[in-house]
C-alpha cells in the first residue's frame, strides 16, 4: 500500500561516521526517541518538542502507550548554496546489522513548512510502529511506506487545517454532489496533485481517519491496521475492509463514505446541540457492538453483567468513555451532569467495578426521561408563544410612552416665547 521505500543501505555504510562527527552537536527529546543533529541548540530543541507533540497526537489517535524500540535520527541543517541538490525532507529506513535505523533528513529554509515536517515526522513514527516487530529484516528489503491519507488525517491540536476549515472545504464537493468515491480517493497520490487538490486530499484524509477512529474500538483497530501494513495488499479498500468490516462491507462502503463526508461538510463543531439532538446522540452512544469469536452483538450499557464477560469489552468501554467526554463538550448544557455520570459509570465498568452500577444506571434513565419531558414542555410553550405573539405593537401603551418622552426632554426645553408657543401647539396636535 502507498509508495514503497526501497533502501539498499549496507551495514557498513550505516556504521560509518564522518570525520567531523565528534564536532557535531546533538539534542535528545524527552522520550529519547528523537536524536537531532546539526543546526543550533534552539532549533534542535524546537524539533525535539515538535516531534514529541506529534507523537502524542498519534498515540492519542491509536489509543496506544509509548513503546518505541527504534530511535529516530533527525539530521537537520540549514540550506547551503553549494549543496542545492539536497532533498528538503526525506525519511530513510534501513538495516544496520544490529537492528533497524530510521533517519529523517531535514533542510531548513524559507520554503519548508510546518505541515510538511509534521507529515514526515508522522511517516517516521508510523514506520517505527510498523516494523517494531521485524528488527531482523535483511538489508535491501523493500519497505512499505504508510498511506498518505493516514499521515494527513491524524488530528493536530494546532493545525493549519482545523475542523471548521475541513467543514468549509468539504462543503464544496458535497454541494456540487461531486464527492470523490472512496476507492478513487485511496488510489490518489497527493504528491502529484496541485495546491487546491492537495488541500482537498487532506480534508478527505481527515474525514476518513475521523470515521475510522469513531468506529467501535476504532483506535484499537487503527493500531492493528498500522501493525499489519508491512503485509498489506495492493488493494487499499480490501485492507480497510479487513480491519473495519462493519464500515466497509461490499454493499455499504461507498454509502458510509458519502455520509461521512456529508456529515463533516455540515458539521458545526462550535455550536451546541439541541436537547433532542443530544438525547439522540447519547442514545446511540449507549448502544454499542462487541465482537466475540467473530460474532458481533449489540448491547445497552445496562446489560453490563453479560458483556463484561467478553475479552474485547475493555477496548469498547475505553472508546465509549472517550466518546462521552467528546459529546459533553457540544451537548446541551442541561445534559452535562447526566453525560458526566455516564462516563464515570463506564470508567467503573472498565475497571471491573459493578457495585451499585445497576441502580445508578436506572436513576440516570429516569433522570433522562424527566429532562426530556421538561424540555418538551419548554419547546411546546415556546412554540405556543411564537404562534400567538402579535405581529405588531398593540398601541395600548402609546400614551404612556409619549408622556414619558415629553417628561424626559422637558428639562432641556427652551423657555423663550416662541418655544413655549411651539410646545403648546405640539401638545394640542398630540391630543
Amino acid at each position: 500500500m502507498g509508495r514503497v521505500v526501497v533502501l539498499g543501505f549496507l551495514a557498513v555504510v550505516f556504521s560509518l561516521k564522518p570525520a567531523s562527527a565528534a564536532a557535531v552537536e546533538r539534542s535528545i527529546s524527552t522520550s529519547r526517541q528523537f536524536i537531532v543533529y546539526g543546526t543550533n541548540v534552539t532549533v534542535r530543541g524546537a524539533i525535539c518538542d515538535f516531534g514529541e507533540r506529534t507523537k502524542r497526537e498519534l498515540l492519542t489517535l491509536l489509543g496506544q502507550r509509548d513503546g518505541w524500540t527504534t530511535p529516530i535520527v533527525v539530521n537537520a541543517q540549514f540550506a547551503q548554496a553549494n549543496l542545492p541538490e539536497l532533498p528538503r525532507l526525506s525519511v530513510a529506513l534501513g538495516q544496520t546489522g544490529f537492528g533497524l535505523k530510521l533517519q529523517l533528513d531535514l533542510v531548513i529554509d524559507s520554503e519548508v513548512s510546518r505541515p510538511e515536517i509534521r507529515h514526515e515526522l508522522l511517516r517516521a513514527l508510523v514506520l517505527e510502529m510498523m516494523y517494531r516487530g521485524h528488527p531482523t529484516i535483511p538489508a535491501g528489503t523493500a519497505y512499505t511506506s504508510p498511506p498518505d491519507w493516514l499521515l494527513d488525517g491524524v488530528p493536530a491540536e494546532h493545525s493549519d487545517l482545523s475542523r471548521d476549515r475541513v467543514t468549509t472545504i468539504l462543503a464544496l464537493p458535497v454541494a456540487a454532489r461531486n464527492v470523490l468515491p472512496l476507492e478513487k480517493f485511496l488510489a490518489q497520490r497527493p504528491q502529484l496533485l496541485e495546491g487546491p487538490g492537495q488541500v482537498l486530499y487532506r480534508a478527505y484524509s481527515f474525514a476518513l481517519v475521523d470515521l475510522l477512529s469513531h468506529e467501535a474500538d476504532g483506535p484499537g483497530r487503527l493500531a492493528r491496521f498500522v501493525a499489519d501494513l508491512p503485509a498489506s495488499s495492493n488493494d487499499p479498500l480490501a485492507d480497510l475492509r479487513l480491519h473495519f468490516p462493519g464500515l466497509f462491507d461490499l454493499e455499504r462502503a461507498e454509502e458510509t463514505w458519502q455520509k461521512q463526508v456529508a456529515r463533516l461538510a455540515t458539521d458545526q463543531p462550535y455550536q451546541l446541540m439541541s436537547s433532542a439532538e443530544t438525547e439522540r446522540v447519547l442514545r446511540e452512544k449507549l448502544r454499542f457492538k462487541i465482537s466475540e469469536r467473530c460474532v458481533e452483538k449489540s448491547f445497552e450499557l445496562t446489560e453490563f453483567p453479560v458483556f463484561l464477560k467478553f475479552k474485547s469489552t475493555t477496548k469498547v468501554l475505553r472508546s465509549l468513555v472517550h466518546d462521552l467526554t467528546a459529546l459533553s463538550i457540544r451537548a446541551n448544557p442541561i445534559y452535562a451532569p447526566t453525560i458526566a455520570e455516564y462516563a464515570e459509570v463506564t470508567a467503573l465498568l472498565l475497571r471491573g467495578k459493578t457495585s451499585r452500577v445497576a441502580r445508578r444506571l436506572e436513576r440516570l434513565e429516569t433522570s433522562r426521561q424527566a429532562v426530556g419531558a421538561q424540555m418538551q414542555e419548554i419547546d411546546d410553550y415556546l412554540n405556543w408563544f411564537e404562534a400567538t405573539s402579535l405581529a405588531r405593537p398593540s398601541g395600548k401603551f402609546a400614551d404612556y410612552m409619549k408622556a414619558a418622552e415629553r417628561e424626559a426632554r422637558s428639562e432641556q426645553s427652551r423657555r423663550d416665547p416662541i418655544s413655549v408657543y411651539l410646545d403648546v401647539l405640539e401638545t394640542q396636535f398630540d391630543h
